[in-house]
């Protein structure tokens, strides 16, 4: 009975996981689409707008000169054609295949295309297809400065000036995006800025996480009235996406798994940028495959010789939980910790608080381990408890099957008279092991959308927490704790569910084969603590019992 409830908790623990990332994938399924291809001519015209829209256009790139901008986060480009922010690559976080290489988050070139563009809307306006020209080709942050700036202007009709201005700042993955307007018309100038992220469909290598799990890939919005809100690229592509167009804050994001980029409307601390005026928030499917996702902002009415800034900041870096908290409200939902949240945030929080007094992500997850043991402590108890009692009714078991036969009522009524005799609960071993379930799923999920564990090393050929073990140490060392945790457990009656008690550690560790190398250091230093735990358990009540040895049934 108990080897059965053993069964079916471990088959229920891998099923409701594996049942829920089947859900996660079918609800926010791979996008495969054709690269968009660059365009190498010049000084095109994008398609007349409608007045209050962005100009309408297929998205396709073009090429001018780059400007290069190199501070201590970031290698990033800037393109003179529309000014746009064509590239910027990482430099405290690696590729996938070569951790020393930069991770390259927005890039205009070779099969991903992912760029951050704005424009001016009104008839002879500069957009992000207008040429504008920059004072020098290269910036650098230097040492002991706190920020530098980026110059790019571009000529308006009736004598109007534009510049816009970058401005990137030490420590920070906010990027000040200012548009400066010279009114030199003799007539007052009407215009709106808009703001949008340009990418393709596809989901960005090492999305996915394990038994067919993917992470969130597309657009968000954010409002103080809808609160968080994800929009898959297959919605846009149905014409069926649904969220709050206008509001006076928020933020619009580009989300992927361990990195974002998003227009800051509302920065913390900060009035937000639409003010009473508020803003539109467009999403929507462009040709080539690419997608945009961005904000509008009308900007008041600019006198005749009269001059008007205006900044949004733009966000682009990883989705590390300290750098979020201090960017705009809301703005931590990012990190997907799917359905999970409620568990997953607490746990991470606890996980990297352990991390500031370590230093080490691996050492953290020991700690927490520890520490989630300590706190189910007495549910673990009352569970060994239980199997202890089971284990030594186990000789009983078999003669009242003996006695029984084939007569499965009759046996079963005996089963729970004997349970009701000797005041064992036949579910006291699974209940207790069940409200764990949550914390193994939670943290799975804590893991897999934590960037901090990116590329984070524990010890010796363990160089990356967030991805499987490449020697499979970890897996074997989870195996073989697991034959223990069996042989601890109250022996099967029946043949056939003891050759299952023996093969189902294997069967259940070749999961554990691919999960991340950080999940596998939990479970296994959780079956160790178990199995001392159970251990200790079970000898006491064994030499409590050993002046109270257990009557057999009479035959």
């Amino acid at each position: 009975m108990d080897t059965k409830r053993l069964i079916l908790f471990i088959a229920l623990s891998f099923g409701i996981l594996f049942f829920w990332q089947k859900w996660m994938e079918e609800r926010y399924p791979q996008i495969k689409t054709p690269a968009a291809t660059a365009s190498a001519t010049n000084g095109s015209t994008p398609q007349a707008a409608a007045p209050g829209q962005a100009p309408q256009d297929a998205g396709r790139l073009q090429r001018g000169q780059r400007i290069t901008v190199k501070t201590d986060l970031f290698n990033a480009e800037i393109d003179t054609n529309g000014a746009d922010l064509r590239s910027v690559k990482l430099l405290k976080h690696g590729m996938i295949d070569n951790a020393k290489k930069p991770f390259a988050l927005l890039q205009d070139e070779g099969e991903h295309i992912y760029v951050a563009q704005t424009g001016l809307i009104g008839e002879g306006l500069p957009t992000h297809k207008s040429t504008f020209t920059s004072a020098q080709t290269a910036y650098q942050l230097a040492d002991g400065q706190k920020e530098v700036s980026v110059r790019l202007e571009a000529a308006g009709p009736d004598g109007i000036k534009i510049a816009k201005i970058y401005t990137f700042k030490r420590d920070s993955y906010l990027i000040d995006v200012k548009y400066e307007l010279v009114n030199g018309s003799a007539k007052p100038l009407t215009t709106s800025a808009y703001y949008r992220l340009l990418r393709d469909g596809k989901t960005p290598e090492g999305s996915g996480g394990h038994m067919g799990a993917t992470t969130f890939t597309g657009p968000a919005v954010y409002t103080e009235k809808k609160k968080f809100e994800k929009v898959e690229f297959s919605k846009l592509d149905k014409g069926e996406a649904t969220y709050e167009q206008a509001a006076k804050d928020g933020w619009v994001a580009m989300l992927q798994h361990y990195f974002a980029t998003a227009w800051i409307v509302s920065p913390k601390n900060a009035p937000a940028v639409g003010g009473a005026n508020g803003v539109r928030y467009e999403l929507k499917k462009l040709p080539d495959g690419l997608y945009s996702a961005g904000v509008i902002v009308e900007l008041p009415t600019i006198a005749a010789n009269a001059k008007y800034e205006t900044s949004i900041p733009l966000f682009v870096g990883p989705e590390e939980t300290r750098v979020l908290n201090t960017v705009a409200e809301g703005f931590d939902l990012i990190k997907d910790y799917g359905i999970f949240t409620i568990f997953s945030k607490p746990i991470f929080a606890v996980l990297d608080f352990i991390h500031k007094m370590v230093g080490n992500w691996g050492w953290s997850i020991i700690l927490l381990t520890m520490l989630i043991k300590a706190m189910f402590f007495p549910l673990a108890a009352a569970s060994y408890r239980s199997m202890a009692k089971m284990r030594k009714l186990a000789p009983r078991m078999e003669q009242l099957k003996a006695k029984h036969g084939d007569d499965k009522m009759k046996f079963q009524q005996a089963v729970m008279e004997m349970y009701k005799t000797e005041k064992v609960n036949p579910l006291g071993g699974c209940l207790p092991m069940l409200v764990q379930i949550p914390v193994f799923i939670a943290l799975y999920w804590a893991l897999l959308a934590s960037v901090e564990l990116r590329q984070a090393p524990w010890i010796f050929w363990i160089t990356d927490l967030s991805v499987k073990d490449p020697y499979y140490v970890l897996p074997v060392l989870m195996t073989i704790s697991m034959y223990i945790q069996t042989s601890l457990s109250p022996p099967p009656p029946d043949p056939m569910q003891a050759k299952m008690m023996k093969i189902m550690p294997l069967m259940f560790s070749v999961f554990f084969f691919f999960f991340p190398a950080g999940l596998v250091v939990y479970w296994v230093v959780n079956n160790v603590i178990s199995i001392a735990q159970q251990w200790y358990i079970t000898r006491k009540i064994e030499k409590a019992d050993d002046d109270k040895p257990i009557k057999l049934a009479k035959a």
